[in-house]
């Protein structure tokens, strides 16, 4: 037996995130009165951009919630009727002016699933060539960053979004491609 909503108080909604207060009931009969529920509309995507080099595309973001300017993979909202790789090509175009070739679903995962429907989708991809701009409204700067360094700035926390940390730990630890004995 799962746990059962009884009653649901609309807080917030919006086409992209809706916040309710749910009444639940838990299988031992343990009643949460006010259960704060976070859904999401849609589905959301990460992008590991690598090329021949060892390298990897980050982009310094612009997060107003955190009042910082972050370094992460690319990401975005998947919109209605794209898979996770379309998503992805468009998000890495949007935000890098990068074309991309080979982009593979890695992992599909719930980051917060205690209060949250949120789904996050990593998807891996080559960089073909730098077609465009990039939109400066959302990104201050793309870079092309050795691997090694990219380990380094993770280990001194200059890289903080949690997106792009389980992306870039994925694709270092070789668990998706059947590595490392997993």
């Amino acid at each position: 037996m799962l746990p059962k909503r009884l009653d649901r108080t609309i807080i917030y909604e919006n086409p992209w995130v809706n916040l309710y207060v749910d009444k639940v009931m838990f299988p031992d009969g343990r009643l949460i009165e006010k259960h704060h529920y976070l859904h999401f509309e849609s589905q959301s995507v990460g992008v590991v951009i690598e090329n021949d080099n060892d390298e990897i595309l980050l982009i310094q973001s612009y997060r107003y919630t955190t009042n910082s300017i972050e370094w992460e993979i690319p990401a975005g909202g998947i919109e209605k009727g794209e898979t996770p790789e379309e998503a992805a090509k468009r998000e890495v175009l949007e935000e890098t002016g990068y074309k991309v070739t080979e982009p593979k679903l890695i992992c599909t995962y719930n980051p917060s699933n205690g209060m949250s429907d949120a789904v996050v989708n990593i998807v891996r991809c080559k960089a073909i060539s730098c077609i465009e701009e990039f939109d400066k409204n959302e990104v201050k700067e793309r870079k092309w960053i050795k691997i090694s360094e990219i380990k380094k700035m993770i280990r001194e926390n200059k890289i903080n979004c949690g997106l792009t940390l389980t992306g870039l730990l994925l694709t270092f630890s070789g668990i998706m491609e059947g590595e490392n004995g997993i």
